[in-house]
């Protein structure tokens, strides 16, 4: 327990009974039981005891948590929480920040993903991301579906391909409408593949950037916050496409919209402040029946 948690409860023990309130979120004590979530079968990834500095910033503190293999697992929190930073853990994307340092455990299949000599660019290729606002290439639809396969090597074309008698034009073919009807896109698509990306709509644009993450063959598919920036139309034909991709892939997602995680998500995991997880179950259980004072707060709309 930190030092700026307090336990919480009278004489009785009853948790529903907070101490003080800061920033007008109650202080209770984080209870192990609140974040401890079974499931059946082995989780796809497994988080032991992460810490995340940037800095002198304690970011994420001390999270455990296991994810199951073919779900959706929503992150829900108020702002400055840790969400993104927890996921961006999960394929390594903090690497990238030099003033971060992570320590502790998250394994994929039982792999451990922080050990030396680790292949950043396929653990990349099996945990893709999508992110908060649509970053489509300023190339063709085409070409940014097919463009992580190329630059893998898994699909060759061109001038020299076709010398070499190599060119694999129509396996680029079948990626790229295979991918897009993955993505919901294909019908709205098919007949401007070679069209600048950008003129597509925003709600097409974040689409095309799952097919492009799809493209690659990922086992898991982080997003984050993937349907802030679109309107109410665009949200739903996402949120339509997660529940579809959670057949065969393992998705997490980070999301302000309660809402939303409501909707969508198998799981529910609550960060609060001070990067600290606070509870993890059932998404139905976590907004019908929280454990924590704090939670409750947060869903009820108290604080956040």
């Amino acid at each position: 327990m930190s030092s700026s948690e307090t336990t919480t409860g009278n004489e009785s023990g009853d948790r529903r009974t907070p101490t003080t309130t800061t920033a007008g979120e109650s202080e209770e004590e984080i209870r192990e039981e609140w974040r401890e979530y079974s499931f059946d079968g082995e989780p796809k990834l497994s988080v032991r005891n992460l810490d995340v500095h940037y800095g002198d910033e304690h970011a994420i503190k001390d999270v455990t948590l296991d994810i199951p293999e073919r779900s959706v697992t929503a992150l829900i929190g108020p702002s400055g929480c840790g969400k993104s930073t927890f996921l961006r853990c999960l394929n390594r994307m903090n690497d990238r920040i030099r003033s971060a340092r992570v320590d502790g455990s998250v394994l994929l299949d039982g792999e451990e993903l922080y050990q030396d000599g680790v292949d950043l660019v396929e653990l990349r290729k099996r945990v893709g991301m999508v992110f908060q606002s649509p970053n489509p290439f300023p190339k063709s639809i085409r070409d940014n579906i097919s463009y992580g396969p190329r630059k893998h090597g898994e699909i060759q074309k061109g001038l020299l391909a076709r010398l070499l008698g190599r060119d694999q034009s129509e396996k680029e073919r079948n990626l790229v409408e295979e991918t897009l009807k993955q993505a919901a896109l294909w019908e709205e698509v098919h007949d401007r593949l070679d069209d600048n990306a950008l003129g597509l709509s925003g709600g097409q644009q974040q689409r095309l950037c799952i097919a492009r993450a799809l493209a690659t063959g990922p086992e898991v598919l982080l997003m984050d916050e993937p349907a802030s920036a679109l309107d109410p139309i665009a949200t739903a034909k996402i949120e339509d496409l997660i529940e579809d991709l959670a057949r065969e892939y393992t998705v997490v997602i980070v999301t302000h919209n309660m809402q939303q995680a409501a909707r969508i998500s198998d799981q529910t995991a609550v960060f609060l402040t001070g990067g600290e997880l606070v509870e993890y179950d059932d998404t139905e259980e976590i907004f019908e029946n929280p454990e924590s004072q704090r939670v409750e707060d947060y869903i009820s709309g108290k604080f956040g």
